[in-house]
């Protein structure tokens, strides 16, 4: 079956401590060639048939409404995920 991938993102101009956290330890085990973590979201809508762009516009409205939080939240992306094993 088809899948949504939706994923969310703290505004840019919003502190991230948990990606700050992270960012700090990868410097202390010595990952130093990264110079900042940000963590989001990543929701997975299975689809029961093809994914349209009416679907596509579906999931663009529930993830704005629903799996985001608009004050502290950018929706980043609403994509249909590429099918596993197809070409392999």
């Amino acid at each position: 079956m088809p899948t949504i991938v939706v994923e969310v993102m703290p505004k840019a101009e919003l502190l991230d401590p948990a990606g700050k956290a992270v960012s700090g330890a990868l410097a202390r085990l010595g990952h130093t060639v990264f110079t900042s973590v940000r963590i989001g979201k990543r929701f997975e809508l299975t689809v029961d048939g093809p994914v349209t762009e009416a679907t596509l516009a579906e999931a663009r409205m529930i993830a704005e409404e629903m799996l985001s939080n608009q004050v502290i939240e950018d929706v980043i992306s609403v994509h249909e995920a590429p099918a596993v094993g197809v070409g392999a």
